[in-house]
């Protein structure tokens, strides 16, 4: 198997066919920053839960969706910071995503942080990207 050369829009990819498909959960490769995208879409609402198992040569990050009436809680996901193309914001020029209904997820000196979070703490950092 080919090694994946931007494993976040990997994730981003796989979480929006799930619901594209009405799954109720999926399965993927586990890493230190999946981890925490995951816990921001976590506590911002958009995902029911997650976890890591252990498995035979990789973790594996399980993540059940939130559906409401049907409707995933997701709307769209879009990657925003590519390997070939770094997007960068300081906490002044941070973007509103849907009129603050969305939450944009930075990497920051301080760790990943929702868009919220790093306007508290006055942290700029790299966009990874939008979720609405």
């Amino acid at each position: 198997m080919a090694a994946i050369s931007d494993p976040i829009a990997d994730m981003l990819t796989r979480i929006r066919n799930a619901i594209m498909a009405n799954h109720n959960a999926l399965s993927l490769p586990s890493s230190k920053m999946k981890v925490q995208i995951a816990d921001i879409l976590h506590k911002e609402g958009f995902i029911s839960s997650y976890e890591t198992k252990a498995g035979d040569v990789q973790d594996v990050l399980h993540i059940v969706l939130r559906y409401s009436r049907g409707e995933s809680s997701i709307r769209g996901l879009k990657r925003v910071s590519k390997p070939g193309c770094r997007v960068y914001t300081g906490f002044r020029k941070m973007p509103r995503i849907r009129n603050g209904l969305g939450v944009a997820i930075l990497s920051t000196s301080k760790g990943v942080l929702s868009d919220k979070e790093a306007r508290e703490k006055r942290l700029g950092g790299e966009v990874l990207c939008y979720i609405w």
